[in-house]
């Protein structure tokens, strides 16, 4: 069972308003409850001040019953304002006064360590969201999270988050993420890949996203239709005997070409999508085509090879 808490704040009683979150949480809230292919994912809540009244008592309930048992992972995403105190941030409530502005990140991650939840991921998209790297944990001086928890955060923790034309700028990074953009070959988008597709959208003198986690596997957020599917990988690998093998082509691979060989159609077929992916590249030439024509050879990318290995050894 996979649980899903979205908290989107544009509205405030005594800090300014923010105009992008309410939308940012509408616009990621199918994109995790259902994969590509329409299976369903995560179970979500979403608390949007546009609707409802979302006071610092409300987001603590929410996070209980996040974080209750019988989940095997949890997720909670928050846009809105961060506060900055000491080495904390503080997740702001519409209730918030600067006294008590309200949920700090140490007593969301007081309540991730109690909890049962084997697996649970933060994102953080509000100002000075990067200070989760350094909250001391439950009285220890160590910020080091329980095994299973992740936070990606949008900024350091000196940086405020930006918004443009009515939206987060981060927020709009990890809705394209999640459609497919941080997804790998087998169309898996894990935190790995989130980060990693985040990262390359700000540049140096904009707002920098960090990654803290412990964990022993990659999450997988979200399932979006694969670039080649498994049992095409593993088809590959029989083509290939050896991973480093050059496969001998002829114009029989090529369909327009007599005479035709049903099978050299079929296998070429196969190694043309996996060109297209970068999985396989022509020897001699710079196209399988004229590789078939030529009867030159193709093999393995360093990639190809990866998942070679993965199929040969029954991962796939």
């Amino acid at each position: 069972m996979k649980r899903a808490l979205l908290v989107g704040i544009d509205e405030y009683d005594s800090f300014r308003r923010l105009r992008g979150c309410c939308g940012d949480v509408r616009a990621l809230e199918p994109l995790l409850q259902w994969n590509e292919d329409d299976e369903p994912n995560f179970s979500c809540v979403s608390l949007t001040s546009d609707r409802e009244l979302i006071t610092r008592d409300d987001l603590l309930a929410n996070l209980q019953r996040l974080l209750a048992p019988a989940a095997d992972v949890a997720l909670l995403y928050f846009a809105g304002h961060g506060y900055p105190e000491q080495n904390d941030v503080v997740l702001t409530t519409m209730d918030g006064t600067e006294k008590t502005p309200g949920v700090p990140l140490s007593q969301v991650l007081a309540l991730v360590q109690q909890c049962s939840v084997p697996e649970v991921v933060i994102l953080l998209d509000c100002c000075f969201s990067g200070r989760a790297g350094s909250v001391p944990q439950l009285g220890s001086a160590s910020a080091t999270l329980r095994s299973g928890v992740s936070i990606i955060t949008a900024a350091r923790g000196d940086q405020t988050a930006a918004e443009t034309a009515g939206r987060g700028v981060f927020a709009t990074h990890l809705e394209h993420a999640l459609k497919g953009g941080a997804a790998d070959l087998l169309g898996r988008v894990t935190l790995a890949g989130l980060y990693a597709y985040l990262t390359e959208m700000f540049g140096p003198w904009d707002q920098r996203p960090t990654f803290k986690a412990n964990i022993d596997r990659l999450h997988e957020l979200r399932q979006i239709r694969p670039d080649l599917s498994r049992k095409k990988l593993r088809q590959l690998a029989e083509i290939f005997p050896e991973s480093t093998y050059h496969l001998p082509l002829d114009p029989s691979y090529e369909p327009t070409e007599q005479p035709h060989d049903d099978r050299h159609e079929a296998e070429f077929s196969l190694l043309q999508a996996a060109r297209a992916v970068k999985l396989v590249e022509p020897v001699g030439e710079d196209h399988l085509y004229w590789a078939a024509i030529n009867s030159k050879a193709c093999r393995l990318t360093r990639l190809g090879e990866h998942y070679w290995t993965l199929a040969r050894q029954g991962k796939l």
